[in-house]
This record gives C-alpha cells, sequence and structure tokens, in this order.
C-alpha cells in the first residue's frame, strides 16, 4: 500500500518499507475551478511545439509592484517600462508572426479532423524543420503547414488523406500535394504507404453498415494482400471494393456510388479493383 503522508510504499503481509520518499505526481493543492487553479498554481502549462514560443515565453506585468508587493521607485518604473516596451517589440518578427499562424490553423484542422496529440506535435516540429530550412519563402504557409501534418499523419499511421486535410484547411488540393512532395524530398522524409485496412472503420462509419460487413471486409483485404493483389494500388480503392464486395455478400444494398463519394474516389476504380477481386479471391464463405 502507499502512504501517501510519510511518501512511502509498504507491504501489506509484513510491513517492511519497500519505497521511501516517493514523489507525489499530483496537484500540489486542491483546484476545483479554473480561477483557483490560476490562483493557486505555481508553475506553467507544459511546453509544446504546437505553440509558436513552446509554451516558454516572458511577459513582463503591469502591476509595478516587487515581489512583496511593494510598489517599484519612479526610476525603476520607468526602467521596466522601457524593457516592456522591448520585450513587446521583440516578439514581432516574422517568424514569430509565421508560426503563430500556421499553429493558429493547426489547432482548428486537429478539431475538426479529430487527430491525435501525438501526431499535431509531430507535424509542428516538421513545419519547424521547413521553417528552418526557409521553405515558406515564396510558398503559402498553409500548404506547407497541412504538407507538415499530412506526413505526419503518414508517419503515425493515422489514417487523413490529401483531400481530407486540403477540403478541411480550404486549400487546393494540388498545391497541398506539390507542397508535400518538396517537403518529403527537402527534408529526406522516410514516408510508409498507408495500410488500407486504416480505412475501413472510417468508410464503414460514413456508409453505415454493421460489424460482421466491416469484419469480412477486413478479411477480404488480407486474402487480398496474401494473393499479392494490393501492390501498387491505391489504400481507398482497395478499402472500397472489399467494403462493396462484403455488403452485397452480405445483403446490405450500398451502391458503388455511395462508397466512392465516402471515400473520394471514382465508382470506376471500384467497378475494376472488385471484378479482380471477385475473379481471384474466394467470397463463398462470407454468405450468410
Amino acid at each position: 500500500m502507499t502512504d501517501n503522508n510519510t511518501g512511502e510504499i509498504l507491504c501489506l503481509t509484513c510491513g517492511q518499507v519497500l519505497v521511501e520518499k516517493t514523489e507525489d505526481m499530483g496537484s500540489e493543492s486542491r483546484m476545483y475551478t479554473l480561477e483557483q487553479f490560476n490562483q493557486r498554481a505555481r508553475t506553467g502549462a507544459g511546453s509544446s511545439l504546437t505553440i509558436h514560443d513552446m509554451g516558454l515565453a516572458t511577459t513582463i506585468g503591469h502591476t509595478d509592484k516587487d515581489a512583496l508587493g511593494n510598489y517599484l521607485s519612479s526610476h525603476t518604473k520607468n526602467t521596466f517600462s522601457r524593457l516592456r516596451v522591448w520585450d513587446n517589440r521583440s516578439k514581432s518578427d516574422s517568424l514569430e508572426h509565421n508560426l503563430r499562424k500556421a499553429f493558429t490553423l493547426l489547432n482548428t484542422i486537429k478539431s475538426q479532423l479529430v487527430i491525435p496529440d501525438s501526431t499535431i506535435e509531430e507535424s509542428a516540429y516538421i513545419y519547424r524543420k521547413a521553417v528552418a530550412m526557409k521553405m515558406t519563402r515564396g510558398r503559402s504557409i498553409d500548404s506547407v503547414l497541412c504538407a507538415s501534418l499530412y506526413a505526419a499523419c503518414r508517419k503515425t499511421d493515422i489514417p487523413r488523406t490529401l483531400r481530407d486535410i486540403a477540403s478541411t484547411a480550404n486549400i487546393r488540393k494540388k498545391d497541398l500535394a506539390v507542397a508535400y512532395r518538396l517537403l518529403v524530398r527537402s527534408l529526406d522524409l522516410k514516408i510508409e504507404p498507408y495500410d488500407p485496412i486504416d480505412f475501413v472503420t472510417k468508410i464503414s462509419s460514413i456508409i453505415g453498415i454493421n460489424e460482421k460487413t466491416r469484419r469480412d471486409a477486413l478479411d477480404i483485404l488480407k486474402q487480398a494482400e496474401a494473393e499479392g493483389l494490393c501492390t501498387g494500388k491505391h489504400p481507398l480503392v482497395l478499402v472500397s471494393a472489399a467494403v462493396y464486395l462484403a455488403a452485397t455478400v452480405n445483403g446490405e444494398n450500398k451502391t458503388q456510388k455511395a462508397i466512392s463519394k465516402a471515400a473520394g474516389i471514382t465508382n470506376i476504380s471500384i467497378r475494376n479493383i472488385s471484378k479482380l477481386f471477385a475473379a481471384r479471391l474466394d467470397l463463398s464463405h462470407y454468405q450468410k
């Protein structure tokens, strides 16, 4: 058991002290509201790459009081007034504006596409490397940032397409693709192709199919991969064809047009891959 008063971990059987003076990872005081947190907390939020100054900025306050609460002298007040002006001016350079604008957009895309924090941190790291190499000169900040986000999604296996990110950020898919290729080439990023299985849940949720159909679609994809039918083909096309065949054999009325609209591809692509899967794979055991 843990004794919170002494910071010791004890054995319940013999009473031996196993660990002494353990760290208390909880809050240093009880806080129930944001106002209480601001009043009682002695530290700020943790540092993060998604903040333009990484959360380590300093601000010279306007209270004109020292640590003991005494008012400053007129000479010291004038000194701190000049320091406050130069502190504000030092934070108004072009790099500061660049990162502030980029990470504001990044937080917006994060909330709309439901991207985890680890992927957002990775995208901020890639974008900072791109800024350090001056890749944003002559290019749109939005396109380079979205390219960094797409690269981070690819590295962390988060199924988000170029179309998803481009439509959310309100930029052209072509501009995003050009910026992404430049980013991969300039930063020498090692990007692995998406696993088609990652997109099954996404497309299945959009068109609304049952759990058995989802499992059958996953099984069809695994069979196709074992047969070597997935090489050189777009992951969304493979997933859409597998979902269409699984829905068909399970008696769910899902058209190729509806699936292609959910995946953002053409129904002709689904038709061709579906014919290939039906000819090369055994789908008889999926029947109800």
